[in-house]
């Protein structure tokens, strides 16, 4: 994610053009439900709470005794303000020691019709954000189960995220912890799954989701599209859009099939940005290996979001981004950048935590930097220091890059700081200098290499760090990525931090 305030420091002659950071089984009779809860007393089952994973950031998010493997999710459109109809199919496998007489499933916004595990009706009841489910018969450690939830998914009026309404139709933003107030899951970066998206629109309209198409069926004055993403996805990274959109399909390196969604009116207007991602990728692939993906493209919103956001393999931008003709084309391709670099640094390997969000943001921040300064803009060493002065007084506010102070309940898009932007790219140059340019790179590599399609922690890159560059950085890194104070820099003793 790209954000306007407080995650990313626009140049000081640059306006601000982004305006806010960022079943089957139908209902029990009451007879039926009165003896579910007998039978629950009886079972000597607890009440009913939110449960989570253990994120210090996010206490209830995920959820514990099961992997989801995949997702099946359908929604049909008939406007942008009216709840969706919608199912999700979630296929996991059973990790609990001893089954799960009951589960929870993150879902928070939207009005529930019924469940079904294996085919068979189940009870369920709402506790915090979490949907907590009791099958029919406990599941066993090991088995596989087939959960499908009937739902409604709210396109309005839900805080923190989820649905964007544009100008004529809908985007997804999930991210930190929003899937859940679109379809109901496992919302942790941890759990990774595959994803197939259906969704049934006026056929006028034109429907892109994440991954590639699969299927495209007329019905009447309707259409039904099918888009699978072929490699695992954390939930916040998930995409749909629907609306007046234009899609513009061309090759990248190596033959890679790109697709751009716009506004069919801003085509053309838009078309000289779409044009420049073969070369941005290019650039990335020296520096990080080959892109990761089936896909990738840009979904450009009529709609004023505050940020950008890096949806797997179709990264969401706000059309003021590149309309806007006071801000720096430098500074737009630097931002097209950094949603381009976390495709390999946040989308393919995966934070394990939240507070592990520095490894996506300070590389893509870093690599911002680095195109930028290529492109016309403040060199990497100029736009370090200028960081390296402000770090102190970011890790006061928000926290060190590694461990940020917690976030509220009605403001969770606070996790998006200077100090895990900023912060922590000032954090990567350090390392650079204190291992030298060939070690940084080889490390960079290897990180994707070894972590592709999986999740990765703080304590995961250290151990690399140490084995790339033959040396025990663990303390160095404890300082820069968890200290209060900002330690002195590699080569710089002469940088200040206030």
């Amino acid at each position: 994610m790209v954000d306007s305030s407080p995650a990313v420091k626009r140049p000081a002659h640059t306006p601000r053009v982004r305006f806010r950071n960022h079943n089957r089984a139908r209902a029990r009779t009451s007879a039926a439900v009165a003896c579910a809860v007998l039978a629950l007393v009886g079972a000597g089952l607890p009440s009913p709470k939110p449960l989570g994973v253990g994120d210090r950031l996010f206490p209830h998010l995920g959820n514990p005794g099961y992997d989801v493997r995949a997702y099946d999710i359908s929604f049909r459109y008939e406007g942008n303000t009216e709840p969706l109809e919608a199912r999700t199919v979630i296929e996991a496998d059973v990790t609990a020691r001893d089954g799960l007489p009951r589960f929870n499933l993150d879902f928070a916004s939207g009005k529930v019709r019924s469940v079904s595990v294996a085919g068979r009706g189940a009870r369920f009841e709402q506790a915090g954000e979490d949907l907590v489910v009791t099958p029919p018969e406990s599941v066993r450690k090991g088995e596989r189960m087939r959960v499908v939830v009937r739902h409604t998914s709210p396109t309005q009026g839900v805080a923190n995220g989820g649905w964007v309404q544009t100008r004529d139709g809908l985007a997804m933003a999930n991210q930190p912890d929003a899937a859940h107030r679109v379809f109901p899951g496992n919302d942790h970066p941890s759990d990774k799954a595959r994803f197939t998206f259906h969704v049934t629109a006026p056929r006028e309209l034109t429907v892109v989701a994440g991954g590639r198409l699969k299927n495209k069926v007329r019905s009447g004055e309707s259409t039904r599209w099918t888009y699978r993403v072929a490699h695992p996805m954390a939930t916040e990274l998930a995409q749909v859009s629907i609306g007046l959109s234009h899609v513009r399909r061309t090759k990248g390196p190596h033959g890679l099939p790109l697709r751009d969604v716009v506004p069919v009116r801003d085509r053309e207007e838009l078309r000289p940005w779409l044009e420049k991602t073969p070369r941005q990728m290019k650039w990335l692939e020296r520096r990080l290996g080959p892109y990761p993906f089936e896909t990738y493209g840009l979904l450009v919103a009529d709609a004023q979001t505050g940020f950008e956001l890096e949806t797997q393999t179709l990264s969401l931008f706000e059309k003021q981004l590149f309309t806007v003709p006071s801000v720096p084309s430098w500074y737009k391709e630097s931002v097209m950048v950094h949603e381009l670099a976390h495709q390999w640094l946040g989308d393919s390997v995966t934070p394990e935590t939240w507070d592990d969000l520095w490894l996506n943001e300070g590389h893509a921040t870093w690599y911002e930097w680095l195109y930028g300064a290529e492109r016309g803009g403040a060199s990497l060493t100029s736009r370090a220091r200028d960081a390296y002065k402000k770090s102190d007084d970011w890790r006061k506010r928000h926290g060190p890059p590694a461990k940020l102070h917690a976030v509220k309940t009605d403001t969770k898009t606070d996790i998006f700081r200077k100090s895990v932007y900023e912060g922590s790219a000032v954090a990567l140059y350090a390392l650079r200098q204190k291992i030298g340019d060939e070690d940084f790179r080889r490390l960079q590599r290897e990180w994707i290499t070894q972590h592709r399609d999986g999740n990765a922690s703080t304590a995961d890159f250290t151990r690399l760090a140490n084995a790339v560059a033959k040396k025990d950085l663990t303390g160095f890194l404890k300082d820069w990525l968890y200290g209060e104070k900002t330690p002195p820099m590699p080569g710089h003793p002469d940088w200040r931090s206030s």
